[in-house]
């Protein structure tokens, strides 16, 4: 069981993997006019990618198009001081093949915004990183 320098369990790929599987919210960091942004998304992972649907013409939907951007998703309970954060880093991409539009509408991601989401950003991980954390009192 591997420690951090914060004596934080890291996890393996598999174990972020299985972990980003589970919940249905993170945020995406990206660039918007040259500044960092945060955004908070719903999504689904497909396999090994991450899948966001938002608006077309969003804010989000233009500043990711083929951009490297950072995504990270946790569970933390303040009363027992215990949970677990994920943070992948890849390049963001458009879906735009019909039978791909056609399968992540078919995914588990119903947008809380209201409006036509039908853009989905997909972030393939290409560098994986998680930390667990455990009460140690």
């Amino acid at each position: 069981m591997p420690l951090d320098s914060a004596g934080l369990r890291v996890l393996s790929r598999e174990e972020c993997l299985r972990l980003l599987a589970v919940t249905p919210i993170g945020r995406i960091v990206f660039t918007d006019r040259a500044l960092p942004a945060v955004q908070v998304v719903n999504y689904c992972l497909d396999g090994q990618d991450i899948v966001i649907r938002t608006a077309v013409g969003s804010k989000l939907a233009a500043a990711t198009r083929n951009a490297v951007v950072a995504f990270e998703a946790d569970e933390i309970d303040v009363a027992t001081r215990t949970g677990w954060s994920v943070t992948a880093v890849g390049r963001a991409r458009a879906a735009t093949d019909p039978d791909e539009l056609a399968w992540y509408r078919s995914l588990p991601i119903t947008p809380w915004a209201p409006g036509d989401r039908e853009h989905f950003i997909v972030i393939r991980a290409m560098q994986l990183s998680g930390r667990y954390l455990e009460q140690t009192l």
